[in-house]
């Protein structure tokens, strides 16, 4: 593959500016009781607009066509699930939503980003915008402002406020995983030294979110990194970051009882699981029952919350209590599994599940081999690689405990 001459500086980061617009906006504080479409979605549907309208004035054949196979076919079993919805208002609002997040702004991302120093632009906001949320978060902690936990506002969530306690875990375990992706590639070493200031630093607010699924994720994710960096650079930063964990738990009082406990839960949940886990429990049996059912399409996009019932036990509670950060008291129905793998399976089949689980195999599986040449070759671009495998596992991982939702899910 020919790769086009560089342009000069300021025309080479225009196409990537209106993504980083849409990580900036997310710094904005939501409005109470927000929670569903926001500001970013809106932003990221103008971004699409714009990459199509290059694509146009350009004239030119945009994708491969293996990735065209990889995105083309959710297209197709999106629009199976879709006519098989309860109505077809969900199927339409359905097959929107799983468009824009699969599809059409992943795509105007991968087409919009032309070279590396492309790719290290959205990266580095992201960065920014983890450490802001992060910095909102844990002032929230200090001050008790934050997300009701266990009886306390101690909850950090930044600006997503109670009616998203995954927002603020998500931008900073995404900030993370690229900072950390940053640091171990071969970028001169001050802005190495900068990326790896930036990991220490996002992980005391990653902790006070309280998000099992969020640590479970990163850590995988970081993991990955730091073996397809090399096992000499892995046990270096494995060493200083599990230093750091010392400290933070140690002498900065991180470590308080119930961080200690929500670290142990990870390993009880089969054993003594409380109403939260129970819940995810029962939803994802419930998904499965669905999915027996109708095996190969599913009951259609949209379609869990109204099938819930019928298929969950009684173990199931009403709902989540939330308040805090600014919010009074709510309690929020629980319209999904929690996991989305269990999700697409319950309302896609067995025919959505393959074609949207297999494209996003399939772009691992491109980014591991990116990250195996640069490697090899010595030359630039391992950064690059090593943020996007980053990134991919810890959805891939993140999705077993988690699925799209909030307005973080543009990200």
């Amino acid at each position: 593959m020919t790769l086009p001459v560089p342009a000069p500086r300021a025309q080479g980061v225009t196409p990537v500016l209106p993504v980083v617009a849409v990580v900036v906006v997310l710094a904005l504080p939501l409005g109470p009781g927000g929670g569903g479409p926001g500001p970013a979605d809106a932003l990221s549907a103008l971004v699409v607009v714009y990459c199509a309208v290059r694509l146009l004035r350009g004239r030119r054949r945009p994708l491969p066509r293996t990735a065209a196979v990889v995105f083309g076919l959710p297209v197709v079993a999106l629009a199976l699930a879709a006519v098989t919805a309860v109505s077809p208002a969900a199927g339409l609002s359905g097959l929107g939503r799983y468009l824009q997040v699969f599809v059409l702004v992943p795509l105007a991302v991968l087409l919009l980003i032309r070279d590396r120093r492309d790719f290290r632009l959205p990266a580095w906001a992201l960065v920014g915008l983890a450490v802001w949320q992060g910095a909102v978060g844990v002032h929230q902690y200090v001050t008790r402002t934050g997300a009701s936990y266990q009886g306390q506002p101690v909850r950090a969530v930044g600006t997503f406020g109670a009616q998203d306690v995954m927002g603020m875990a998500t931008v900073v375990s995404l900030g993370l995983v690229c900072a950390l992706g940053l640091a171990l590639g071969r970028a001169p070493l001050r802005e190495r030294l900068v990326a790896a200031g930036f990991v220490l630093v996002l992980l005391p607010p990653l902790a006070l979110s309280f998000s099992r699924g969020a640590w479970i994720a990163t850590a995988v994710a970081c993991t990955v990194q730091l073996l397809l960096a090399g096992l000499r650079r892995a046990l270096a930063a494995g060493a200083v970051v599990a230093a750091v964990a010392v400290v933070l738990a140690g002498g900065f009082g991180v470590g308080q009882s119930m961080l200690q406990e929500r670290v142990g839960s990870i390993t009880r949940v089969t054993d003594t699981p409380d109403q939260s886990v129970t819940d995810r429990y029962t939803m994802w049996a419930a998904a499965a029952g669905m999915w027996r059912e109708q095996p190969l399409t599913g009951v259609g996009l949209k379609g869990f919350p109204e099938h819930r019932d019928s298929h969950a036990s009684l173990a199931l509670s009403s709902g989540s209590d939330t308040e805090g950060a600014g919010a009074a008291f709510r309690r929020q129905p629980l319209l999904s599994p929690h996991n989305m793998y269990l999700l697409v399976l319950a309302e896609q089949g067995l025919i959505g599940l393959l074609a949207l689980a297999g494209g996003w195999l399939a772009l691992l599986g491109c980014a591991v081999r990116g990250v195996w040449r640069a490697r090899r070759s010595g030359g630039p671009g391992l950064d690059c690689g090593l943020v996007a495998c980053g990134l991919l596992v810890r959805l891939l991982t993140d999705f077993s405990y988690a699925d799209i939702g909030g307005p973080s899910t543009v990200l």
